[in-house]
């Protein structure tokens, strides 16, 4: 968001005219003028982007619970979690009950199954174990009450070229929309260093050839720092995004490191000035190492002065 424009102050000219002798037998008039300063009335600070701050269910403690978990998680501050797939009935409704019991929203899924088993894949069994995947993905999103699950939709790579990796995803995800239709859930393509969709024109135009409203973008601020700005994406993207994640990371002379929130090369004053202006109004899930209460105290502050604009 823009800083608040500094104080400006008016100079008002206030006349008095008066009568003085200045000599025997002779009037004249004097005027006289007197600068006054009058106290600017101060602007209001811009209003906190109504994202709601959420967290990887996998940062917290593994050793607690799925309800002390959930329960550090409103306790800190966030307000959402995301949960990655769950094949295991039992414990899809062992975590729904928990959040459920901490009146914390699962609020998206992250699919599991896309990086071993690509969309992309020119072999039909691993193709069909990514639809499994997939689909499980989905049920999970319905049976905890989240509105969209993540997809990495494509790889690239030696055996996969750019446009099979176009063609064969697109093909693939056209036959689970009629399951995230009946679901009620959207699939968010995210875009990650995965060799595809490497320019926010490229996944607008990958998205919008989808012609749904099931089909969305989950834009990462930190993935596309290698080659592009978080701010020119969101911008690009749009009200195509659905779900964000936020991480942050440190360009150095032998490569990279990932790093705490604000603590690497993201404009996190860009990346929020491009949410405002997009009236993005969603989650916003911390993607990074877990830790303790006290890491995960500090960063929900991190997120509220960061990303939201809250002191």
């Amino acid at each position: 968001m823009r800083r608040p424009s500094r104080r400006e102050f008016l100079t008002c000219s206030a006349t008095a005219a008066g009568t003085a002798i200045l000599g025997v037998g002779e009037l004249s008039r004097s005027l006289v003028t007197t600068p006054i300063r009058i106290p600017a009335v101060k602007s209001p600070s811009p209003s906190p982007l109504p994202i709601k701050k959420g967290v990887l269910l996998d940062m917290l403690p593994a050793k607690l619970s799925y309800s002390d978990r959930f329960k550090m998680t409103r306790d800190v501050g966030f307000e959402v979690v995301q949960a990655r797939t769950e094949p295991d009935e039992r414990k899809a409704e062992e975590i729904k009950k928990a959040a459920e019991g901490a009146n914390i929203r699962i609020d998206s899924v992250m699919n599991m199954d896309h990086w071993k088993y690509p969309l992309s894949s020119n072999d039909p069994a691993v193709v069909e174990k990514s639809l499994a995947g997939m689909r499980t993905s989905l049920h999970n999103a319905k049976l905890w009450g989240s509105d969209a699950v993540l997809l990495v939709p494509a790889v690239v790579n030696p055996q996969t070229s750019y446009r099979e990796a176009w063609t064969r995803s697109q093909k693939q995800i056209r036959t689970l929309i009629p399951l995230a239709e009946e679901l009620q859930v959207v699939i968010a393509i995210e875009e990650v260093w995965n060799k595809f969709l490497l320019s926010p024109l490229e996944m607008t135009n990958y998205i919008e050839e989808f012609h749904s409203p099931r089909i969305k973008a989950w834009f990462d601020v930190g993935n596309v720092l290698l080659y592009g700005y978080p701010q020119d994406w969101i911008h690009t993207l749009g009200k195509s995004i659905v779900k964000v994640h936020l991480k942050d990371f440190k360009r150095r002379e032998d490569g990279y490191t990932w790093v705490n929130l604000g603590e690497g090369d993201v404009d996190w004053a860009a990346v929020r000035q491009a949410f405002a202006d997009t009236g993005y109004s969603g989650s916003a899930i911390t993607e990074l190492e877990g830790g303790d209460e006290a890491y995960l105290r500090d960063l929900s502050h991190r997120v509220d002065r960061l990303v939201l604009g809250r002191s």
